[in-house]
């Protein structure tokens, strides 16, 4: 699969309402040792990651994650906008800088919280 297939597959298993189905999503989207880094988490390999996803998951039941935005890419990594909601209240939007392999699996995604701040000056 290519690598914007595989953004798609990442973010499809956060949707998933069908539990026995996220591990599908993961494995098609992620290298065995993903690194997943943000302000609330740092998880490494597909089996942390799917627990994370399911903790997601088991703390908001309504929970909705979207890209907010395209993507701006080189070398093998990938720059988007999200937004998390509970069903229509959006709860937390941000960033990511994901990296995929060469055969297009990520191995890495570091995630942000909110807008950038404003230049001090």
């Amino acid at each position: 699969m290519s690598a914007l297939s595989n953004l798609d597959s990442m973010l499809a298993a956060w949707n998933e309402k069908d539990p026995k189905r996220v591990r599908g999503h993961l494995d098609a989207a992620l290298s065995p040792d993903v690194l997943f880094v943000d302000p609330d988490n740092h998880v490494v390999g597909i089996d942390a990651f799917e627990a994370m996803v399911h903790k997601l998951i088991a703390d908001i039941p309504d929970v909705k994650a979207e890209r907010t935005s395209g993507f701006s890419h080189h070398h093998n990594r990938y720059h988007y906008t999200w937004l998390v909601s509970s069903g229509d209240t959006p709860l937390q939007k941000g960033m990511d800088v994901t990296e995929v392999d060469d055969a297009g699996k990520i191995v890495r995604v570091d995630g942000f919280f909110g807008d950038l701040p404003p230049l001090d000056g």
